[in-house]
This record gives C-alpha cells, structure tokens and sequence, in this order.
C-alpha cells in the first residue's frame, strides 16, 4: 500500500494539542506525585484504555494485567499487529473520520510517519528523564519502550556455533544456499544497512544475497519456531527475545549479532485525539517506569529505563534512526520486494 499520506486531509481531523501536563516541575519526586494523583482521578473518571501495538499479545497482556490491578476502574482493551498493519488501521479509521486508540506503540518508521501525519501530540512522561538521548524524541511524541535487536537464529543441531556466520557477507557464501530464511518484511534492517553501508554498497548486498534461493516467511514467531523445529538452518534479523524464549524451554536454537549490529527502537506516544487522554498519559507512565520495564525485562525484551539492569547493556548493537527515510520509504520498500520476490519466482 502507498503510504504517502494527504497531510491537509489529516490534519483537518485533528484538533489543537490538549494541555495535559498537570504542574510538573523537572526533578520534583512532590510535583511528579501531584502529577500522577491528578492524573488518576481524571482517568478514573475516564474509565477506558485503548492501546494499538505492534507488540505480542503475550506482553502487551503483561502490562496490562499488571496496570489493571494498579487502576482497577480503568477498563482497558488492545488491538495487537504488525507495525504496518496497525499504521493503516489507524490511517483507515481516520480517513472514515474515527479515532479509536489514545496509545500506539509501534516502530520507528511507522512511529515517524504517524508524527509527520499529524496522528500524536508530545508528552514529556516524568519517567522519561532517565531515557538517555537516542530513546526519545526530542520534540516528546514518542519514548523508546523497549529495543528489539536484529541477529541471526541458527539450530544448534544443524550449524554449530563455530559454521554459523560471523559476518554479513559469509550469508553469501554458496553452502547457505536454499538454506536461510528471511521475513518478507524486513524493510527496516533493509533501511538500517542503507543508512550504515550507504545505498551502492547495501543494494550490491541485497542483490547478491537474493540469489541465495532465500525462503520467504510471514512473522519472526513463526520463523523462530521453523528454525528451533529444524525445518529451516538459518534465519535472517530474529529479535533476540524470540530466541531466547526457545531456548528456555530447551529447544536446539541460538542466535549471533552480526557487525554492523541494529537494535530497533519501539516507542510508545500517545494519540493527539485520544478518546481517554489522561488514561493514556497514566498507562505511559506506567509503561516507562521501572515497574513496568521490569515486566519488559521479565518478557525477555530489553527495557531501555536504565535504573533496570540488562544484559543486553555490554553488546554492542547500535540503534538506527529512520526517520531520514522516511519520505523515500515507498521505494526502498518496492525495490526490496523487487529483489526478493522476483528471486522466488
């Protein structure tokens, strides 16, 4: 789908930004509990939660559970898909002159371009504070909730540590042949070596790697589970928590970064038209705090509130910013359904 958006039209939908920071002085733990009481009782009175997310139902599930017992007047619901998928429900319901959610959590590309459609409004969380420079925008739409890593996922029992690749261009070496596999709509790490190889040296890449007789798979869930069933060796850019989800409960799988390293940053922001605003503020505070980075840790995702220890702190994974991507998006993304659909047919 063409998601060069009619601005003009979108923006006629939405109203001026709401006035929702309640008297929050930077550094205040009396004005940050004024602020969250505040909050609270006008949520309450709003009485409802409608969070969009492109993350699994499991987690989102686990935080809402959790935020449920904390504010048990707030009934809350999700619609749970893919980025893409979430971006144009919501482009859909706006075009119909409807705007359902007051949260989205997204990544950064669908992230960008439901900030350049006008779609949400800043919000500076007094969590936020502890969110290093990178993991938040610095205009407030959104705040990095959680990084999902790009590596490889290989069964242990068909490559062994040493035979899996160490780099990118050992994928084209001829042994891998038929035997990777790569999600179909894998446009941001396509993005992300744009922007660290540049374009020559990325499409020579794609382009070689395409003739690799790459097997074509929908959801990185479905993959993970092909790789840890041996039915497939080896798999492009899983999200290391897939990974080490199988693992745990023993199956043959393992995974490797591979230099240059991505992590994707997920962010959480809060709609400019939410039916249930201070509801939304409340549940992202929630969400950005340590209580709920915790539950994050606890999934097996990477919590980004650095007061919560993760391991993942000693790998050197960069986080790519594809917000300068974002106007050419639709042909990055016709040329790599170009080169790999073509290379199935």
């Amino acid at each position: 789908m063409n998601r060069r958006l009619c601005r003009e039209a979108l923006l006629s939908l939405v109203p001026a930004i709401l006035c929702l920071q309640i008297g929050l002085s930077a550094g205040s733990a009396a004005a940050q509990d004024s602020h969250t009481a505040a909050l609270i009782e006008r949520a309450k009175k709003e009485a409802s939660l409608v969070w969009y997310t492109s993350t699994s139902i499991e987690d989102a599930k686990s935080l809402l559970d959790t935020f449920n017992k904390k504010y048990p007047s707030i009934k809350t619901e999700f619609f749970n898909a893919g980025s893409a998928r979430v971006f144009n429900r919501i482009l859909n319901e706006a075009r119909a002159g409807k705007i359902f959610f007051d949260l989205v959590a997204v990544r950064g590309v669908e992230t960008q371009q439901l900030v350049k459609a006008g779609f949400l409004q800043p919000y500076v969380s007094p969590e936020s504070g502890i969110y290093p420079p990178g993991f938040k925008d610095a205009k407030g739409f959104w705040v990095d909730y959680f990084d999902a890593y790009n590596v490889i996922g290989y069964n242990t029992k068909l490559v062994t540590k040493d035979q899996a690749p160490k780099s990118w261009e050992d994928l084209l070496d001829p042994k891998w042949k038929g035997k990777i596999a790569l999600d179909e709509e894998m446009y941001s790490w396509y993005g992300a070596m744009i922007l660290v190889w540049g374009k020559e040296k990325a499409q020579r890449f794609m382009k070689a790697l395409a003739k690799q007789d790459i097997q074509l798979r929908s959801g990185h869930t479905l993959m993970t589970e092909l790789v840890a069933a041996g039915e497939i060796p080896l798999v492009l850019t899983l999200y290391n928590q897939a990974v080490d989800k199988m693992k745990e409960k023993g199956a043959p799988i393992d995974w490797r970064p591979l230099p240059p390293a991505f992590g994707r940053a997920d962010g959480i922001a809060v709609a400019k038209r939410a039916p249930h605003p201070h509801a939304a503020l409340l549940f992202a505070d929630f969400v950005l705090s340590p209580q709920g980075q915790r539950i994050i840790k606890e999934r097996s995702r990477v919590p980004v509130n650095r007061t919560v220890d993760s391991s993942f702190q000693k790998f050197n994974f960069r986080i790519i910013d594809l917000s300068t991507l974002v106007d050419e998006w639709d042909t990055w993304e016709k040329r790599w359904q170009t080169l790999f659909l073509k290379a199935m047919k």
